[in-house]
């Protein structure tokens, strides 16, 4: 076993490979060989052991701390393509969704699907909102909550995003308050995410599109703050660092890049993908383990 890294950031891409890279230098020092779909999501667990990689139709976990090319699960329980999932803050359960019309909560620490939700459409995109309830959405592209449960952003294909504030109801209902309708691309939005909590009191909405751009908003007001600048071709996801200096973006013209965002400018490209990279994932915050 090698030491773990304090900083892990993997990508994936249409040539079917996830590929994890030193994140200071960009050099590529493992890749994972995935033939059998391409990867539409990626997302490493609170305890920084595992990489999900979420495929057609199937998800598996992958060691981060191994040179081992196997997965050590798979989950088969979806029929169609997976393109959402994530893990509750201690790690225990995982979700997912998928365009076979479902959403799914799986508890690690046992086999098989523990519950699962039917939409009656594709399931695109799904977040856990703070209180740990599955918020779905099923008209939009990307769905992103901000980290104290206030807002939520949903971004769709015509390049429009629509914020609405949280307002905290009973113990069962929270209500939508439409807030913001931001017109933020000409073309489509592919990812949109707000920054971590640790990025307080500047609170930023990323939005990346086929237009080639990310755009970084300031949530108060919503006013364009940069636009970052340098992708060739369309951007699929971003990533924010924990402290939320740093967004991390995956892109079609193969690459993926750090910018910073102090100043919108790209600091290092990742390299090495032959195809279209599509998701990326990044665990650069202190391990977080069951308390």
């Amino acid at each position: 076993m090698s030491h773990q890294p304090s900083v892990i950031l993997a990508t994936a891409s249409y040539d079917h490979t996830i590929r994890f890279w030193e994140a200071k230098s960009g050099r590529c020092y493992r890749t994972i060989q995935y033939p059998d779909s391409q990867v539409n999501r990626l997302e490493i667990t609170p305890d920084k052991q595992y990489l999900a990689a979420a495929g057609n139709p199937h998800i598996r976990l992958f060691e981060v701390n191994s040179n081992s090319p196997q997965p050590v699960i798979s989950y088969d329980s979806h029929t169609n393509n997976v393109m959402a999932v994530g893990f509750q803050c201690d790690g225990n359960w995982m979700y997912s969704g998928s365009e076979d019309g479902t959403v799914k909560i799986w508890d690690l620490r046992a086999p098989g699907c523990q519950r699962e939700y039917e939409s009656r459409a594709a399931v695109n995109t799904v977040v856990l909102h703070p209180n740990q309830v599955p918020e779905v959405d099923t008209a939009v592209r990307s769905l992103t909550v901000m980290w104290d449960g206030s807002l939520v952003v949903a971004a769709n294909n015509h390049g429009t995003c629509y914020v609405w504030r949280l307002l905290r109801g009973n113990q069962t209902m929270t209500n939508f308050e439409p807030l913001h309708k931001l017109q933020a691309h000409n073309g489509y939005i592919l990812k949109c995410l707000l920054s971590p909590e640790f990025c307080e009191p500047h609170r930023y909405l990323a939005t990346a599109s086929s237009d080639h751009t990310v755009k970084i908003w300031n949530v108060d007001g919503f006013t364009l703050e940069k636009t970052l600048i340098g992708h060739q071709r369309w951007v699929w996801d971003c990533v924010f660092s924990v402290d939320g200096a740093y967004l991390i973006t995956a892109s079609s013209d193969t690459t993926a890049r750090l910018w910073t965002m102090a100043t919108g400018e790209a600091i290092r490209v990742y390299q090495g993908h032959h195809k279209a990279t599509v998701c990326c994932a990044l665990h650069d915050g202190a391990e977080s383990s069951p308390s």
